[in-house]
């Protein structure tokens, strides 16, 4: 992104703003605005197989939860951050992941121009996509900028969104559904 037409893209924005682009405290704007989107955007530059590594579960088959991720995004529509956390779990078959990858899988997605809803679903698509367990289940909860700094003003609104696939869809038919058992343990 440390190109000139990048560079030549923001000064024209700057402009278009009603700001001069020579004054002391944006000169260096251009170049700091490409430094922090190459990590706002890096998920771009990621596979999900250059993530994920799966391990042998050793007969282990009850739920597998990391929560409380914090998550940053930018939404596609308006290119204004949205953040908050993401409650990722899963249910081994025969494999499992190394934790902090579903951190990582969070982020790899995060750092792209997106709608949570797309987010959230493209979280438990790819773990059931390369993992393979029984279940998969997402729950996002964030704050958009879009909603509290233009438009309908709302600053305290929070969006939750959940994306669940396997066993998480099933119905509580024996006493046990792994869909309650998830939303016990993220409260």
């Amino acid at each position: 992104m440390d190109n000139k037409e990048s560079k030549d893209a923001v000064i024209e924005l700057i402009k278009t703003i009603g700001e001069d682009p020579n004054r002391e405290g944006l000169l260096e704007t251009p170049k700091r605005m490409m430094k922090s989107y190459e990590t706002l955007f890096s998920g771009y530059k990621q596979k999900p197989e250059d993530i994920i590594k799966t391990f042998d579960a050793d007969g282990y088959s009850q739920l597998v939860l990391l929560k409380n991720i914090e998550i940053y995004s930018m939404c596609e529509h308006h290119i204004l951050p949205f953040f908050g956390k993401a409650h990722i779990a899963y249910i081994p078959d025969k494999k499992v992941i190394g934790i902090s990858k579903l951190a990582r899988i969070a982020d790899m997605f995060a750092r792209r121009l997106q709608i949570q809803e797309r987010l959230t679903d493209n979280i438990t698509s790819t773990i059931m996509k390369y993992l393979n367990p029984l279940g998969a289940v997402c729950v996002i909860e964030a704050q958009h900028l879009c909603m509290r700094m233009r438009g309908v003003g709302k600053q305290n609104s929070i969006m939750t969104t959940s994306s669940l696939k396997g066993v998480f869809l099933e119905d509580n038919t024996s006493g046990y559904s792994a869909r309650d058992e998830f939303m016990r343990l993220i409260k």
